[in-house]
């Protein structure tokens, strides 16, 4: 790959503003926080995604739906999804919905299947098949790798695989992106068809706004909040944290860089944080217990539970030699940010406190 150089963040980002974006799993954690960005930088985003789980949600308290165009579907519903397509004409698409839950993968295989596999499918077939679109950012996962337990961190050549189906699921959308692109999208017939798609694999992401089941920051707070023991099921696991805003930032940074420069962005590409962030549970629930001012936790690892990794690293060579992005956040500053959040979104309005914290995060990118 030839590097196009350094290129201002500010000019990058600027290729949203006006641009039609569909966001797919728009109500989720990390789709409400790209939705929120995208619309910050003047673009038109259109949502298609499933119910939030819950009243406290992002999506929920941000109130979102009253700023971006709100349709609900499953990503399953081919004719549903390609009517949005129809309707819409997107030029560029982020698909983020999925099934996201190693232990709930485990009670519903099929569904899991489904939406990860089957949902990705529909997601390319709209791609390939609506003129409109330039570019698709197809929102996988660290744990598509096959885990091998190394100390070293995953590149974007690694075996793929899955222990559990989760993780599976996702190693199967990756081949499945993969084929398309060679098949449909071949960097070799750019001028026949000028579209553009790359996989995205991120880490563990915290932020505010996440209540999902079985995710250890939201188990966290809700504890907190009822100041009730944070069981850990699993405390030394290995995990590489970071804030949402940081690989959000590289699917908006690696989706201008496709759009603006075509095939030389097509690929694979991890986001990962610094080597200092790739800590233990353990370590992220004591600074965030001390950054909240109280709490305990215990160890529930010896009760049976279901396989999950112990270590997880990438390494993120590449986006940080062909995008120029870095992680700008280390572990205490992603505790800060996410604390802050939690402690209040009750008393102050959560979409603002979201575009605060994308506006000093942009302040880190040199975009003020």
């Amino acid at each position: 790959m030839e590097s196009m150089g350094i290129e201002n963040s500010k000019d990058l980002l600027s290729i949203y503003k006006d641009k039609t974006v569909l966001v797919t799993g728009h109500t989720g954690f990390k789709g409400s926080w790209l939705s929120i960005w995208l619309q910050v930088l003047g673009a038109k985003v259109i949502g298609y995604g499933l119910d939030p789980i819950s009243n406290e949600d992002n999506f929920s308290v941000s109130h979102l739906s009253e700023k971006i165009t709100d349709i609900r579907g499953d990503i399953r519903d081919s004719q549903k999804l390609q009517l949005v397509f129809d309707t819409y004409k997107p030029e560029i698409v982020f698909h983020l919905a999925a099934q996201p839950i190693v232990r709930l993968s485990y009670e519903n295989p099929r569904e899991t299947y489904e939406t990860n596999v089957i949902g990705t499918l529909n997601v390319l077939e709209g791609i390939k098949n609506y003129p409109s679109v330039k570019v698709g950012v197809m929102i996988t996962t660290d744990k598509c790798y096959e885990n091998l337990e190394q100390i070293w961190g995953y590149k974007e050549t690694d075996a793929l695989g899955g222990y559990d189906p989760y993780s599976s699921s996702k190693a199967c959308a990756e081949l499945l992106i993969a084929s398309y692109r060679s098949s449909y999208f071949n960097p070799k017939d750019f001028t026949t068809h000028g579209k553009v798609i790359s996989s995205v694999r991120a880490g563990n992401v915290i932020g505010g706004g996440d209540w999902q089941k079985d995710r250890i920051i939201p188990d966290c707070i809700r504890a907190l909040l009822k100041n009730e023991h944070i069981e850990l099921r699993n405390p030394s696991a290995v995990r590489p944290w970071q804030h949402v805003l940081e690989p959000l930032y590289g699917y908006m940074l690696l989706g201008a860089k496709m759009y603006k420069h075509g095939t030389l962005y097509s690929g694979s590409w991890n986001f990962g944080p610094d080597y200092e962030s790739i800590v233990t549970v353990e370590t992220v629930v004591n600074k965030l217990v001390n950054k909240w001012g109280s709490g305990t936790w215990k160890d529930i690892s010896k009760e049976q539970k279901p396989h999950e990794a112990n270590i997880l690293r990438l390494d993120c060579t590449k986006a940080k030699v062909y995008l120029k992005w870095q992680p700008k956040l280390n572990i205490d500053e992603a505790i800060d940010y996410t604390a802050e959040w939690y402690k209040n979104y009750k008393t102050q309005n959560p979409y603002d406190l979201c575009v605060k914290q994308i506006k000093l995060y942009e302040n880190l990118l040199g975009m003020d």
